[in-house]
This record gives C-alpha cells, sequence and structure tokens, in this order.
C-alpha cells in the first residue's frame, strides 16, 4: 500500500491523526497533515484505510 496526500485540499480536521497516528502527523502551524510513512507496514493498513475514509475533505489516496 502507498499512501498519497493532497495538502491542498487538507481541511486540517486531524481524524487522519486520530485514525492512525503512526502514519499521519499534523504540522504545528496550521494543522495541515504531514505523512510519515507513505509505505506503511501491513498491520495498518486497517487503521490508514479508517483515515482515508474519514478524511472529511477526501485528501488521502491510497494505491494498493
Amino acid at each position: 500500500m502507498k499512501v498519497v496526500v493532497d495538502e491542498e485540499k487538507c481541511v486540517a480536521a486531524g481524524q487522519c491523526v486520530a485514525a492512525a497516528m503512526d502514519v499521519f502527523d499534523q504540522r504545528e502551524d496550521d494543522g495541515i497533515v504531514v505523512l510519515l510513512d507513505e509505505n506503511p507496514p501491513a498491520e495498518l493498513a486497517e487503521d490508514v484505510r479508517t483515515a482515508a475514509t474519514v478524511c472529511p475533505a477526501l485528501a488521502i489516496r491510497l494505491e494498493e
């Protein structure tokens, strides 16, 4: 799985961090998503899928 984020779409809701904190973080100054691991391990796949699903801006895309 490869994770791609679109920072331009991000609305800084933080749902991705809540769902998969090992893969996503937020910039301190504006809360925009920071991708920590674009190729997360298989054991985090479900959390990453959840993060993509709950993102209100649809700023996370998964390539499987």
